[in-house]
């Protein structure tokens, strides 16, 4: 297949939706697919390249959190689109928008993803999980949605929501998925970190990821003074998290890190927790436990990533610091425990390896392109 993925920006490490685009193509490439990308940036092999698009107040939003609009020029976005035998559309924007209408034009196969939940729009502009800004963000999503037959959706929870808020879509449900080199090889701690039990939390430092609460229950904890946090990622709330984790005797680590590093640091961490409220999945979370780590997850009601919980000891009340301190504690306190628990945990994420997933992907793809036909 010629497969053609449009997303405003793609070659972006701090970009969870990026990341999972480029595991996706390369996998695809092995798997003998032809595949480029309608994306911004620099010139590159594979790529047709559209400027950035600024929009007022929104593009400030977006760039604090690592991530912009793309301009739908129409005659890049029509030479892809010929060349293509189905595309797929990332987000529900406006390059996204000019790239269908043209698709149909073309009598082009299409699928779309959803990859933003209402509640990462409404948590970024102050109101939280406010029900009613919530159901008016998938309302407007909904109108983008409307004709697209197939959709891919990273969780069941967020098409349990889409359902709810009455997506009458095909959804198809396919993790982002693991790649395969997030294996449990025990790494020996850096040497500033020897004596030291290292908790890490992979993320965009924003204020619905809550690494506040990881801190104020580090400062909570009994062994606070062994702890060493490391806070993967960077994001518009950077700051004030060093800033509140100031009261914490060992400074955490704030540190973007290409992929490499980042496997490293899952192999020599003893707990990954993961206090966010809002995800529509979480690979971070899997790839940790890929690793070989017992994850400690918010049981938040808008989070996808409680499923991956075994049992309610790698689960916290969502957003009490306190009941965390609790379960940091207990792990520490119950080594042996954690040991049996992290070969369940390792083997529980082999079903999300991201092989097992491409090739859902590929079927769902194939779907859209035999619908095509028939009409």
């Amino acid at each position: 297949m010629n497969i053609l993925f449009v997303i405003d920006q793609y070659n972006s490490h701090n970009n969870g939706i990026s990341i999972s685009t480029v595991r996706f193509a390369n996998c695809l490439r092995n798997e003998g697919h032809d595949v480029r990308i309608v994306t911004t940036g620099t010139k590159q092999d594979n790529l047709y390249i559209v400027p950035e698009r600024h929009v007022i107040i929104a593009t400030r939003f977006a760039h604090a959190q690592g991530q912009l609009f793309a301009n739908p020029q129409k005659t890049t976005l029509k030479n892809a689109i010929e060349w293509c035998d189905v595309a797929h559309f990332i987000m529900p924007w406006k390059l996204s928008k000019k790239g269908i209408k043209i698709a149909k034009k073309l009598n082009k196969p299409f699928t779309a993803a959803f990859h933003v939940q209402a509640e990462n729009v409404t948590y970024n502009i102050g109101l939280g999980n406010n029900k009613f800004a919530t159901k008016l963000v998938y309302w407007y999503f909904r109108r983008f949605y409307k004709n697209i037959k197939h959709v891919h959706c990273p969780s069941k929870f967020i098409a349990d929501e889409l359902v709810a808020h009455n997506y009458k879509n095909e959804l198809h449900i396919i993790s982002n998925g693991i790649n395969e080199n997030f294996l449990p090889i025990k790494c020996e701690k850096p040497q500033e970190y020897m004596d030291k039990i290292v908790i890490t939390m992979v993320g965009r430092h924003s204020i619905e990821k809550r690494q506040d609460i990881l801190i104020n229950a580090v400062a909570k904890s009994k062994y606070c003074d062994k702890i060493q946090l490391i806070f993967a990622g960077k994001g518009p709330k950077t700051e004030y998290y060093k800033k509140l984790a100031k009261k914490l005797p060992n400074p955490p680590e704030f540190k973007s890190y290409i992929q490499s590093d980042l496997i490293k640091v899952l192999q020599y961490s003893d707990l990954y927790v993961h206090a966010s409220e809002v995800e529509i999945e979480a690979i971070s979370c899997l790839e940790a436990m890929a690793c070989g780590l017992v994850p400690i997850i918010s049981n938040s009601p808008v989070s996808a990533t409680k499923q991956f919980a075994i049992d309610d000891k790698s689960l916290f009340n969502n957003g009490d610091s306190d009941d965390l301190a609790t379960k940091i504690d207990y792990w520490i306190e119950h080594e042996e425990e954690k040991k049996q628990y992290s070969e369940k945990y390792v083997k529980y994420a082999q079903n999300y390896n991201i092989k097992t997933c491409v090739t859902k992907f590929e079927k769902m793809l194939q779907a859209a392109i035999d619908d095509n036909q028939s009409k």
